[in-house]
């Protein structure tokens, strides 16, 4: 499973790149102001770091506008993923831009109806939101079975994109299920290193090797 990283936070991306964590970064109009940058400024430097797809989200909503907006976000570099949300207006999008050779992640996806569309449209990425349907009690893993299901029944090419993760139980989950992708926020990637256990047994090995008064260097 290929790891996203949920942020337009240079020095997260920075650090995460550099531990081979990264294999692409996720973008949106919420992330892009908690980071106080002008989007094409940012998402250019975003794309000089990392080699995979960068998601860069269109803020229009009528889709003549947002094919627009596409075209100029895919100018940033080669590795421009389009963001678009599975609404009527951008399936149409998605097929325009799709068609023309761009990346495409279409985004908000809570059903496996709109996964299939995305997929007939075109989409490179699918991203089904697993938080947000278990914030209203239904259980985000079913909707990505789901859809992998129907993709290898029909041999679609759309990568499913796991995104919404709240937890390392949410990542291991979509790694098991067969996610192509997921998007988390940095802390939760780093936090797949964590283990009680391993802190435990850590502390345990400090003790007895400080009992034994070497050193290595």
């Amino acid at each position: 499973m290929k790891f996203f990283v949920d942020t337009a936070e240079i020095d997260d991306i920075k650090e995460l790149n550099d531990l081979g964590m990264v294999d692409g970064v996720t973008t949106n109009p919420s992330l892009i102001l908690k980071s106080g940058r002008d989007i094409l400024e940012v998402t250019k430097e975003i794309c000089g770091i990392v080699s995979g797809p960068v998601s860069a989200e269109v803020v229009a909503l009528e889709a003549d506008e947002m094919i627009a907006e596409g075209r100029k976000l895919a100018e940033i570099a080669d590795n421009i993923a389009v963001k678009l949300p599975l609404t009527w207006d951008g399936l149409k999008a998605c097929k325009v831009l799709s068609g023309e050779g761009k990346m495409v992640n279409v985004t908000l996806c809570f059903s496996a109806n709109q996964a299939l569309l995305a997929a007939k449209a075109g989409a490179t990425f699918i991203s089904p939101f697993i938080g947000r349907l278990d914030d209203i009690n239904l259980d985000g893993m079913d909707l990505i079975e789901d859809i992998r299901t129907i993709y290898d029944n029909y041999g679609f090419e759309t990568n499913i994109l796991a995104a919404s993760i709240r937890t390392v139980g949410h990542v291991q989950d979509c790694a098991r299920i067969g996610a192509d992708v997921m998007t988390a926020p940095p802390e939760v990637i780093r936090k797949l290193a964590s283990h009680p256990l391993t802190d435990k047994g850590l502390e345990q090995f400090m003790k007895d090797w400080a009992k034994t008064g070497q050193k290595i260097l």
